[in-house]
């Protein structure tokens, strides 16, 4: 049941991502901005989604990632950080473009409209600009929008998976990285955002995305696991929250100079080594 068509679904998303962007901070850096779209657009080429995507990046230190109704969808660079390489940070863009895929958010709409055709609770409780001003501050995102059931978490890992499959990415990656943040998340409570409380990665989902796996998704003699560019960009989210995290006096690191070179440029796109990256294949 959804009584959205795709255009209400866009202005939607787009009266959202609007109320998100006026507050939070975006990262304006064109290598890692390109990066994150080019690697995210590849999937959507790979996906079910009848609309377009609009992808940017949130300097917050949550690993978290959204998409929005419509195809607007922002990655935290704490994502970015926690991944270990380009195959899992694939493997959780391709979760969240599923649930636009499959219109979850716009499912759930229509049915609460169908109950009360006066407000929108689920998305807007107390108003728009409430809701997003109560939750943007910490979250970046209505935590409403992403209560989705747990058939339609199922379902949007099953297509993730294979969004991720079709795209050339060893799928291994999803649960790799899911059981990663699984045991950070038991050292360290609050590690992950708070909007994974609603999808946990509870040993089940895991044995669930394994037996998905094996079944529908045959062995290849190669997969992408990592590229150089994204360990490239990985170390620039880096500098970046680096200069965020002195700039708001909350450390005081050291920083590197290469010998007689000065100051590496945040423009130059390089590793601050120079360092070949591993490039790895099952």
């Amino acid at each position: 049941m959804d009584f959205y068509s795709l255009d209400r679904e866009i202005q939607l998303g787009r009266q959202i991502a609007n109320d998100v962007e006026n507050s939070v901070k975006l990262v304006n850096d064109p290598v890692v901005t390109e990066y994150i779209n080019r690697l995210g657009q590849r999937l959507v080429r790979n996906s079910d989604a009848k609309v377009p995507f609009t992808i940017k990046v949130i300097d917050n230190d949550e690993v978290n990632a959204f998409a929005l109704p419509g195809g607007f969808f922002y990655v935290n660079t704490g994502l970015i950080l926690a991944a270990d390489n380009e195959a899992g940070l694939a493997a959780v863009m391709a979760h969240e473009i599923a649930h636009v895929a499959a219109r979850h958010a716009t499912k759930n709409q229509s049915r609460s409209e169908l109950f009360d055709l006066v407000s929108i609770p689920l998305i807007f409780v107390g108003g728009p600009a409430a809701m997003v001003a109560r939750q943007a501050m910490s979250l970046a995102v209505p935590m409403s929008m992403m209560k989705f059931s747990r058939n339609a978490e199922r379902e949007a890992d099953m297509l993730g998976l294979q969004y991720d499959y079709a795209t050339g990415y060893d799928p291994q990656e999803f649960i790799r990285l899911f059981e990663k943040m699984k045991k950070q998340e038991q050292k360290k409570k609050g590690f992950l955002a708070r909007a994974f409380s609603t999808h946990p990665m509870t040993d089940d989902r895991i044995k669930r995305a394994q037996k998905e796996i094996a079944e529908y998704l045959p062995d290849r003699s190669d997969y992408i696991v990592d590229t150089s560019e994204f360990q490239e960009v990985r170390e620039r989210v880096a500098e970046i929250c680096n200069r965020r995290r002195i700039d708001n006096g909350r450390v005081n690191l050291p920083v590197l100079h290469r010998r007689g070179d000065g100051p590496a440029s945040p423009d130059s796109g390089k590793s601050p080594d120079n360092r070949p990256t591993l490039r790895r294949h099952p």
